[in-house]
């Protein structure tokens, strides 16, 4: 049986990560206080005590407005320690497997962005994700780059429970109509990961990135619009929903800028490991029902 080791256990796809992997071996899943991706000796020390076989880093700095006024934190955990997690992978013989993101791209592309396409990140997290990236790559070992999108679960702060609780409490709320990107739920990205795991030996020849995200795209204001109507049908509860406004992101700024459109392709991950892309309403569909059965949509 393997040694997984999970930085990030308590966010959206680390807390998945714990059930899907658990098949394939020993989960050794670790929050800030057993791996903090600030202090570069903790992270080699924790790595060289657990000799893992696989790290699946679903630890990360996510707050892309706040990495506007933390730069150099958000490079540190973004951009720096996937790089000493690489290094220390590969002195291991082990595989890493690492999470970025669509805001490495401008989103200015009228096609979905393929993997080789030339990254262009418009704000200080992208950047920081990319440097991860880049740090992981130049090490050379066995690795995974998994650039994923709009990620959303039951757990934490993200668009999908803001909406739902938004869209109960106002009568109104306007959403973003010229921003797109692929919604994806945290428990298929993780189950896709593990089935990656179980279908193919990842040795440096075959490392790269692949983009790993829900199938289709939507503006906001479609993700708003898809998360209320579908609550609606799962619950059975029409009542008392806010109506929704589309307006522009001149209309609504925030600190940091916003890729438009930074849609990916997601051919490349199809053909090299036969992972199914659920469209994204099928996964919000999918999510959506399971908060109902657990009496936690609020209807």
């Amino acid at each position: 049986m393997q040694r997984i080791l999970v930085p990030g256990r308590n966010g959206q796809v680390g807390w998945e990560l714990q059930t899907t992997l658990a098949p394939l071996g020993t989960v050794i899943a670790l929050d800030r206080g057993g791996m903090d991706l600030a202090n570069p000796g903790s992270i080699r020390r924790v790595i060289r005590d657990a000799k893992p076989d696989v790290i699946v880093n679903a630890a990360a700095y996510n707050n892309v407005d706040r990495a506007e006024s933390e730069p150099d934190l958000a490079m540190q955990v973004n951009g720096v320690a996937p790089g000493i997690m690489a290094e220390e992978a590969k002195r291991l013989g082990a595989i890493l497997i690492h999470y970025s993101t669509d805001y490495v791209f401008d989103g200015e592309r009228d096609r979905p962005y393929v993997e080789d396409d030339p990254p262009n990140p418009v704000n200080a997290y992208g950047r920081s994700k990319l440097a991860g990236e880049r740090a992981v790559q130049a090490v050379g070992g066995p690795h995974l780059i998994l650039r994923t999108s709009w990620v959303y679960s039951g757990r934490g702060s993200n668009f999908v429970l803001t909406v739902l609780r938004l869209a109960r409490e106002k009568p109104e709320l306007s959403m973003v109509n010229d921003q797109s990107g692929s919604p994806t739920w945290a428990r298929w990205l993780a189950q896709a990961t593990a089935e990656i795991l179980r279908k193919r030996d990842v040795t440096p020849n075959g490392s790269g990135i692949y983009h790993l995200a829900g199938g289709g795209h939507a503006t906001r204001y479609e993700f708003a619009q898809a998360i209320i109507d579908t609550t609606k049908d799962v619950s059975g509860d029409p009542r008392g929903w806010a109506r929704l406004s589309p307006i522009t992101t001149a209309h609504y700024p925030l600190p940091a800028r916003r890729p438009p459109r930074p849609v990916m392709s997601l051919d490349k991950v199809r053909r090299a490991f036969g992972v199914a892309t659920p469209n994204w309403r099928e996964q919000l569909h999918g999510f959506l029902g399971e908060l109902a059965k657990s009496t936690r949509l609020g209807v």
